[in-house]
């Protein structure tokens, strides 16, 4: 037994918690969130990091780095490492995730951290050896995986281990999962490779075969964020500026959560078919239980104005949107981490 764990085990402490650190990661292709063992949440930033193309140095991760996307110069590169929900660029992902580490941790001197980290359900095994190697070159001493939406279940309080059936339609910004839970296991899911991004581009492409109007993806979060809506009923404006390519100058236009809508429109309608199939999956008696339950919607793509309403109208199901649905995915990792021996089963082998 190593020397820490025997003197802490004589104090009457866990072993591992004298020096060494347990995180829990929701890692995201637009946010990343670490709950602290111990500490709660600790860290919430855009998954951004920024690259000095000549030394390789990291200039700036989170928020700084995400003011710098579309205005860096030729010596500079700000990226966002994920997309669609696994890693892309495992180089920037690490530096990435060791300045995160750095940011999160209360002690200096403390050992390397054990890890839980959320992914899709539907990862393949070469992703997930991606992940491993992404935390463990950042630092990590030991990586354990859950599947989002077990994790997003027991963020929003719902019993894992029943036998009653439970949904979970997760809309993160690169997938959105959707998840049938019933006995501590996904017993049918459907994972797409759609969420928040594609959002935002479809927002951008609307506006630039409407308007002629060039615009990056942090003014399309904004639009979404202001006057993104899904429903006839809603009505709002927005000035939007960016650079008028028939023109070639900047132009200001005013848009409308009409053109919103129109925008979204084929992106929403992939998002409820995937929930459609995910329903389609459903085994019958599980089916029944979703009818009384209904279906919990968890993830940034949940506070689109008018979407819960949508699915209500085209599945016939309650809708209902979690309280915390930012953060409930990375506080159902902490409880996990906080008794991993109780949810073991739950995680990924």
């Amino acid at each position: 037994m190593p020397f820490a764990d025997l003197i802490e085990r004589l104090r009457g402490r866990k072993p591992g918690t004298l020096l060494s650190t347990s995180m829990a990661i929701d890692l995201g292709t637009a946010n990343t969130l670490i709950y602290l063992q111990g500490k709660g949440i600790v860290l919430d930033q855009p998954s951004v990091v920024a690259v000095d193309t000549e030394s390789g140095d990291v200039v700036a991760v989170g928020s700084d780095a995400k003011s710098m996307l579309g205005r860096t110069g030729s010596n500079l590169d700000a990226v966002r490492p994920l997309k669609d929900g696994v890693i892309t660029n495992a180089t920037a992902t690490t530096a990435m995730l060791r300045e995160f580490f750095r940011m999160a941790q209360t002690r200096r001197f403390s050992m390397r951290p054990r890890i839980l980290v959320c992914v899709p359900s539907g990862i393949t095994e070469v992703e997930v050896s991606a992940v491993r190697t992404a935390l463990e070159r950042a630092g990590a001493r030991e990586v354990l995986l859950i599947p989002e939406p077990l994790a997003s279940a027991i963020g929003v309080g719902i019993p894992v281990s029943g036998a009653a059936g439970n949904m979970i339609v997760d809309i993160g910004g690169g997938t959105t999962e959707i998840a049938v839970i019933s006995l501590s296991t996904i017993a049918a899911n459907n994972s797409i490779r759609i969420g928040g991004d594609e959002l935002n581009e479809a927002i951008a492409s609307y506006l630039k075969k409407r308007y002629s109007l060039l615009i990056g993806e942090r003014t399309s979060e904004r639009v979404k964020l202001s006057v993104g809506t899904v429903l006839e009923e809603d009505s709002t404006e927005l000035e939007v500026s960016g650079l008028d390519f028939v023109n070639g100058i900047p132009e200001t236009y005013s848009i409308t959560s009409e053109d919103i809508r129109k925008a979204l429109k084929e992106t929403v309608a992939t998002i409820v078919e995937a929930v459609r199939h995910g329903l389609e999956k459903t085994p019958p008696e599980l089916a029944s239980d979703i009818v009384d339950r209904g279906i919990v919607m968890t993830g940034g793509g949940a506070l689109l104005r008018g979407l819960d309403r949508l699915l209500m109208s085209e599945t016939g199901l309650p809708i209902r949107v979690a309280d915390n649905p930012l953060s409930c995915t990375v506080l159902g990792a902490g409880l996990i981490l906080e008794d991993v021996y109780r949810y073991r089963n739950l995680l990924l082998q």
